[in-house]
């Protein structure tokens, strides 16, 4: 089976809507969840603009930008568990995902940094 990382990130994105459906909203939880989506959901959505990266340098920052929402994905992941410790289980799945996207980006942006050295 190919490996293709344009679904991952789709699914991922998936996964974080459909987590964010599980939590009862209230004032507090209601922005930390538009911040999860946004950031679990602009993975993937990033990860498609970089296929039009106009240079290395380009993709490079793309990446980066990858890297920055898998980080910030786990933390509103957290921010959401204290408002719904239920939901701990699920989202320790999610947070793991995003660790390992965080990673993936990671070694890619390190072979295109050494690559423009």
């Amino acid at each position: 089976m190919k490996y293709d990382l344009e679904e991952r990130t789709a699914k991922f994105g998936e996964e974080i809507i459909n987590f964010s459906k599980k939590i009862l909203q209230n004032s507090i939880i209601k922005p930390i969840i538009i911040q999860l989506v946004r950031a679990g959901t602009s993975i993937g959505a990033n990860y498609c603009e970089a296929d039009d990266a106009e240079s290395s340098k380009d993709f490079q920052h793309k990446i980066e930008i990858r890297k920055k929402e898998a980080r910030e994905t786990k933390y509103w992941l957290r921010m959401a568990v204290v408002t719904s410790p239920d939901l701990k289980e699920d989202a320790r799945k999610l947070w793991q995902e995003a660790k390992e996207l965080n990673l993936i980006f990671n070694s890619i942006r390190n072979k295109i940094k050494n690559k423009l050295e």
